[in-house]
């Protein structure tokens, strides 16, 4: 019983809009309607900018930290890795933005803070030095997911983890798939640095 209500809390918790909100509360735009319509937070720097885009990065990460961190905290016996799951679900196929979500790179990293800060510290900067390289999100994100695994290995972490980075990474790789494909043609947005 408490599997179901942790992950049905997480699932919630994870089906909160981040970019929907922050876009009709802080700029009156509906980011569906603009940019590649996604509620996530790559979307949100392209079409809001800037303090935007760090607010819904900061929130989808939480997402995925809170519902890791919950079970920890009532002491729980529930596999906490499992429970962030839901979250990364909840935020790919949210109930509150008619299920269509984000592409859980965020969310599934908050995941990953909630148990090893270590190992997301790791992929955070793997993830801003790709990015850096590539000038590709999408890139960045599908290269980032795969270091992810490798450094979960490497600093030998728990064989949940490296399972659940597997599970994370196959499935960040599909939410790509489009972007792929854009890549190929030459056709992906690249961002610019300041």
């Amino acid at each position: 019983m408490e599997y179901i209500i942790l992950a049905v809390i997480a699932y919630l918790l994870g089906s909160i809009p981040s970019a929907l909100i922050v876009g009709k509360l802080g700029y009156k735009k509906d980011i569906r309607e603009h940019g590649s319509g996604n509620l996530g937070a790559t979307n949100t720097f392209r079409v809001l900018g800037i303090k935007a885009g760090i607010i819904v990065t900061i929130a989808d990460i939480l997402k995925g930290t809170i519902a890791t961190l919950i079970p920890f905290l009532i002491d729980a016996d529930v596999y906490r890795l499992a429970i962030g799951l839901f979250a990364v679900a909840g935020h790919t196929y949210p109930v509150f933005a008619k299920f269509k979500g984000g592409k859980a790179v965020a969310t599934s990293g908050g995941i990953i803070l909630g148990v090893s800060p270590l190992l997301f510290t790791t992929i955070l900067l793997a993830f801003i030095l790709t990015l850096y390289i590539s000038k590709y999100v999408s890139l960045s994100s599908i290269i980032t997911s795969v270091i992810t695994v490798v450094a979960a290995i490497l600093l030998q972490e728990d064989i949940g983890l490296i399972i659940v980075t597997c599970l994370l990474a196959t499935f960040v790789s599909y939410r790509h798939k489009d972007n792929i494909k854009r890549i190929v043609k030459g056709n992906e947005p690249k961002i610019t640095w300041m």
